[in-house]
């Protein structure tokens, strides 16, 4: 291979941000757990929700280096990881094409999702296709509006987690294609078991948000962190910590699982640090790295959490 082709082909891998796909297999193996736990466990649709969700995930990635190129967001003095349009290494018209063709694979894998799981799961599809451009293109970008918080808490959490549950419980206890939501298919653990993923998925964009304030509030990207300041993203990264320590708890104590529903309760150290980090820090050679982490943190609680849920 050529040293053109392999930079190409490293600029496409940093274009899809392979680092960001346990946003989208950490609802998966939660939902996963869960359904096993219930006896609904299935697995055709648990390997096509996740194929599905990183396909989204990645389109969104693909969205995300395009509209903020195109919008002026990304600029020269950003401190994060390489954007592909901003810095050249793609063209725009060819990440706009990969945006759309990603989407529309997901599309496809979510059409045998849609056999199994019906108008419920083709209303899902749809919205969290539509909302992945939205977060950052269109009139109204999610993203700049200070909603790309809840966007993920929504899409990457609570409704990646209970759709995973729902196609496995349909597939079992239902025939194809139900119009309406089946019985014993959406539950409130499903929703409580929701709650620690779309709580540590948000804390990824918190820390983005975070280490990009300062270059966010001179391009205009209203979020979270320029409309309120650092103090209110540092309490929001430790609220939402909280309440994914607390909720493997509230199983234990409340809701009857085995004492193996607090298996993620070892990852609290690493919570902690990186709390102790988002509260200090602002720079990019410090956050950067707690990025990261907090995507690995993502990815060591759902595994814990999905097998302590299933046993």
């Amino acid at each position: 291979m050529s040293g053109t082709e392999l930079s190409r082909t490293r600029a496409w891998v940093l274009a899809a941000r392979p680092q960001t796909l346990p946003a989208a297999a950490a609802p998966v193996v939660v939902g996963a757990g869960l359904a096993w736990h219930t006896d609904v466990f299935a697995l055709l649709p648990t390997l096509a929700a996740f194929v599905g969700a990183a396909l989204i995930q990645i389109g969104t990635n693909f969205a995300n280096d395009y509209y903020d190129a195109i919008q002026g967001a990304d600029t020269d003095a950003r401190e994060g990881f390489t954007r592909v349009t901003q810095s050249g290494l793609i063209e725009p018209t060819r990440v706009k094409q990969a945006m759309y063709l990603t989407f529309a694979a997901a599309i496809g894998v979510g059409s045998y999702l849609v056999y199994i799981g019906g108008l419920p799961i083709l209303i899902i599809g749809l919205l969290s296709v539509a909302s992945g451009i939205a977060y950052t293109g269109g009139p109204y970008p999610l993203g700049y509006h200070g909603l790309g918080d809840l966007f993920v808490f929504v899409f990457f959490g609570v409704i990646a987690v209970m759709g995973t549950y729902y196609v496995q419980a349909t597939a079992v206890l239902a025939a194809p294609l139900p119009t309406a939501v089946p019985p014993g298919t959406v539950t409130l653990t499903a929703l409580l078991a929701s709650l620690p993923v779309a709580a540590l998925s948000t804390n990824i964009l918190v820390v983005n948000n975070i280490r990009d304030r300062e270059e966010d509030t001179t391009t205009g990207k209203r979020t979270l962190a320029v409309r309120f300041g650092y103090r209110f993203s540092r309490l929001q990264f430790a609220a939402l910590a909280g309440l994914a320590y607390v909720v493997p708890g509230w199983l234990w104590v409340a809701e009857g699982f085995a004492v193996t529903v607090l298996l993620p309760l070892l990852t609290l150290p690493v919570a902690v640090v990186l709390t102790r980090t988002v509260w200090t820090e602002t720079s990019g050679a410090a956050l950067n790295p707690a990025l990261e982490t907090t995507g690995k943190l993502l990815a060591a609680y759902s595994a814990l959490f999905g097998l302590g849920l299933a046993l």
